[in-house]
């Protein structure tokens, strides 16, 4: 996991994208990069003993590559695209429906279709570059389980204020994160992109944890009045569970999970913004 970051070494699409830091994507060294061109030189200088039939398969090599370098890179850009329309979309089905009804309440109700589509769309996402499992984990698995195992199947707390609040939060740094993947795989990265990349998650992130932890407290009556998804003893399979007990648990383990990814996030600010050199320890 743990890595030293040689930033200098990468050409600038990958550059951007390494800079992302955190959030789950796609970093491809295009077949033009020093690191991909040293792999090329290599399998050249290993078939020059092989042959006529293993020179001929070098000489097709940079051309594969240069191939799937171009796909990976339009799925990629399609992806993103997509990903920052969908979270556009839904920015706007909010601030529509809050200008019509004047509430909250049902919010959710309107958007969840949307939310549901876009937040499972993400388990698509591909990382091939070593960076930390702890953040990608935290943030995919959180979100799905926000998504899936709360909202949806907990209805009597989908009209929650702190619904809302995490609905924001996510909205917004998603909108942020998606279009500067983008703008960085196109190689025109405007400034004010990467500043509301590396800033607006200081605000962002420490909201969105907020309105996720009140929400599952919210959910505690419920889940505890019903006993869902528990199973409870005797039965043929000799297991219990209590999900009251699973969401206390999930919520203490907020405690010692979120400073990781918020640290994480400025270290990752200070070395883009501010230049600096960081040495990510193993976690």
């Amino acid at each position: 996991m743990g890595r030293l970051t040689e930033v200098a070494a990468l050409g600038s699409g990958a550059r951007a994208a390494l800079w992302a830091g955190s959030p789950p994507t796609l970093l491809l060294l295009s077949p033009t990069s020093p690191g991909c061109a040293a792999t090329m030189a290599s399998s050249d200088e290993d078939g020059t003993n092989g042959g006529a039939s293993e020179a001929g398969e070098d000489r097709e090599a940079p051309g594969k590559r240069r191939r799937l370098g171009l796909l990976a890179t339009a799925w990629l850009t399609f992806y993103n695209i997509a990903m920052t329309a969908g979270w556009l979309v839904l920015a706007i089905a909010m601030v529509r429906f809050y200008m019509e009804k004047g509430t909250h309440r049902g919010l959710y109700k309107s958007v969840q279709k949307t939310l549901k589509f876009f937040q499972t769309f993400a388990l698509l996402e591909v990382r091939i570059v070593p960076t930390s499992v702890l953040v990608t984990g935290v943030q995919v698995s959180s979100r799905i389980f926000m998504v899936w195992l709360i909202t949806h199947s907990i209805k009597p707390i989908q009209n929650e204020e702190s619904v809302v609040l995490f609905l924001v939060a996510w909205t917004v740094t998603e909108i942020t994160r998606y279009s500067f993947y983008t703008f960085s795989l196109l190689d025109h990265l405007p400034y004010f992109i990467k500043w509301a990349r590396y800033n607006f998650f200081i605000i962002l992130y420490p909201v969105g944890v907020a309105g996720e932890l009140l929400t599952i407290y919210a959910a505690l009556p419920y889940v505890k009045k019903t006993g869902m998804f528990s199973i409870r003893l005797p039965n043929k399979y000799n297991v219990s569970f209590d999900y009251y007990y699973f969401l206390l648990i999930t919520m203490a383990s907020y405690i010692p999970l979120f400073p990781q990814l918020y640290f994480h996030m400025l270290r990752q600010r200070r070395k883009v913004l501010h230049g600096e050199v960081i040495v990510e320890k193993d976690d």
